[in-house]
């Protein structure tokens, strides 16, 4: 009995050279339009990622008010909203006219103050130098940086605006916007997807609640600290110091200049004393404090970090300086979930196994 003859294989069919081009030339299009798209809206995918964190500090506290007070999750997110925002307006209230006749005192002392600092640095080679360096034209050079480094896209009160509503956003229904995201996925990869997402937001949560805390004890300590030497408009330099931790590298070096010049309105070792008091304050919180907070934040490398912020201020001014930080924690983490594990020979059902 003959064999039955099997068919032979079908060959797929080649495409033309030509086609091959002209799809090589459409991804490539498409690539390039995607990275414009993304240029263009840079700043605001980065308010969508700031709007997060408002987010992750709502839950954060709704979840420490719904573990001691036992009510239900709305109410406990209900209290967490509107609680900030009522205590926010009370401190405004209370401390608002102290703060604003600090500010106004403060504008008034800072030209004869940076005159007093000019004559003082005039009195050595080192300073003549420094003053050299920032009279005409690096001067102008100097505060065109700065005028850049504070735009941002909608205007400042525009971006806190837009940020608040989209943190409150979030908080109110944030399975919707993670259900949405896994639909971009293939069945087989929800969970991995969804391990990622819980890995950045326990990272993101670590970061944030270090970074609170650490901006309320750095003014504590200038406040404390200035105000035994004697200098004045401590609140305000106070509060100037702790809004710019959330700056790392160059928020403490910013923070640190006025407090160090109206100081050297009393003496040169006055200021002496000052900068001390900055350096050793911002030492005791950003080595000894905010790691031991942030334990659930992944270790980044200070090179990186620096980095990541001078490409983010060429990119989004002072707003992509802030968020460099938790946007280099989530880099890391997507390339060790899809990378580094996977070069490893780690399946996604080990990593999802692992504690991130």
């Amino acid at each position: 009995m003959a064999e039955d003859k099997k068919p032979a294989p079908v060959k797929p069919k080649e495409l033309s050279y030509t086609l091959k081009v002209w799809q090589t030339v459409a991804i490539i299009a498409l690539f390039v339009v995607g990275i414009l798209i993304i240029r263009v809206a840079f700043n605001v995918l980065l308010m969508v990622l700031a709007g997060s964190l408002i987010a992750v500090y709502f839950h954060g506290l709704g979840d420490a008010i719904q573990k001691k007070i036992k009510m239900s999750r709305t109410l406990a997110m209900t209290i967490s909203i509107a609680g900030s925002i009522i205590l926010l307006g009370l401190l405004l209230w209370f401390m608002g006219s102290k703060i604003q006749t600090q500010v106004a005192e403060l504008s008034n002392k800072l030209p004869h103050t940076i005159s007093t600092a000019k004559a003082k640095l005039g009195e050595t080679p080192a300073g003549q130098k420094i003053l050299e360096y920032s009279s005409g034209d690096n001067s102008q050079k100097l505060m065109t940086t700065i005028q850049s480094f504070f735009s941002t896209s909608f205007g400042v009160l525009g971006d806190i605006y837009i940020i608040m509503f989209l943190g409150i956003f979030f908080t109110a229904s944030p399975s919707l916007y993670k259900n949405g995201i896994l639909l971009l996925f293939p069945k087989n990869k929800e969970p991995i997807a969804s391990h990622i997402m819980n890995r950045i937001s326990l990272s993101l949560k670590g970061w944030l609640k270090g970074m609170m805390i650490s901006m309320l004890l750095i003014t504590i300590l200038i406040v404390v600290g200035l105000t035994i030497m004697g200098i004045p408009v401590t609140m305000v330099l106070g509060l100037i110091t702790g809004i710019l931790e959330i700056v790392p590298n160059f928020g403490p070096l910013i923070a640190m200049i006025p407090g160090v010049l109206l100081a050297l309105t009393v003496s040169t070792s006055t200021a002496i004393i000052v900068a001390i008091i900055y350096i050793a304050s911002q030492t005791l919180v950003a080595n000894i404090v905010t790691p031991l907070i942030q334990k659930k934040m992944i270790n980044l490398p200070p090179a990186l970090t620096l980095a990541s912020q001078l490409i983010m201020g060429t990119l989004s001014g002072a707003l992509g300086i802030i968020l460099a930080v938790p946007l280099l924690a989530i880099l890391i983490i997507l390339i060790d979930e899809l990378y580094v594990k996977k070069m490893n020979g780690i399946s996604n059902e080990d990593a999802i196994l692992d504690k991130p």
